[in-house]
């Protein structure tokens, strides 16, 4: 309940409904990636990462209820995302086990070691240090890419999409997950922190290698208007609805928060 855009979840359901499949289908997959996000923000404000004082224009987790309890709530908010994925027997039986454990397999791969934890290792090895394009690149494909990936793709698999589909919004989401972080390191920059609900300059007090640090501000803002060309270029052959997909990206693109 502490706020939040819920664009993971968003994307999730989007995706459903664009191949004519029930949201309610996709439902406790959406609770469940939106679970894991936030367990991902209360541990990355730690004092051991980031050490971040506002999130969602409130006071962090651990400021509130100490280290400790930021910690324990974060793995609670892990392990219960995939308790509501499969407490359900009946809708274990509706949506099929098979799909089920598939959808499980691509969350935790994307939650994991090879995904967004391989991301935030990668950023924290790297604050203070010059790191080439290709380093950057892949920290935030990972860091950020990985779960919106998988949240697009879940949903697919959900609705049962063909396989040419299933890789046309792969790449979509791929696309977009560099969209927003390109947008999000020129908003701790330019934006503020009552519209962002969280601390802005925070990357330059970390020394955090961003977009607008390795391209400069005016690059890494053409950057962003180039990935969101792509972004949409890549869903034109998408045989569901794609009204959602070029919206998303022009939302992103223009987002002040």
């Amino acid at each position: 309940f502490a706020g939040g855009k819920r664009l993971r979840p968003i994307l999730a359901i989007a995706t459903t409904e664009s191949l004519g499949r029930d949201i309610k289908d996709v439902m406790p997959v959406a609770c469940c990636l939106e679970f894991i996000h936030t367990y991902s923000l209360i541990h990355d404000d730690l004092p051991a990462m980031d050490n971040d004082d506002l999130r969602r224009g409130k006071p962090t987790n651990h400021k509130v209820f100490g280290d400790a309890m930021a910690i324990l709530t974060g793995d609670a908010l892990l392990t219960i995302a995939f308790e509501i994925i499969t407490k359900d027997r009946q809708y274990i039986k509706k949506i099929g086990a098979d799909t089920l454990l598939t959808v499980i397999y691509e969350i935790s791969k994307a939650a994991g070691y090879d995904g967004m934890i391989a991301g935030q290792v990668v950023d924290l090895e790297n604050e203070g240090k010059e790191i080439d394009s290709f380093t950057l690149d892949f920290m935030h494909k990972h860091k950020t890419g990985a779960l919106i990936t998988a949240a697009i793709r879940t949903g697919a698999i959900i609705s049962k999409a063909s396989k040419k589909d299933l890789e046309i919004l792969t790449e979509y989401g791929q696309k977009i997950g560099i969209l927003y972080q390109i947008v999000d390191d020129i908003l701790d920059i330019t934006g503020d922190s009552k519209s962002l609900g969280k601390p802005v300059g925070s990357d330059l007090k970390n020394k955090k290698s961003t977009y607008p640090s390795y391209y400069g501000l005016d690059k890494a803002k053409t950057l962003a208007e180039n990935q969101a060309y792509e972004a949409i270029k890549t869903i034109e052959d998408y045989s569901g609805d794609k009204t959602f997909f070029v919206e998303f990206v022009k939302f992103i693109l223009n987002r002040h928060y």
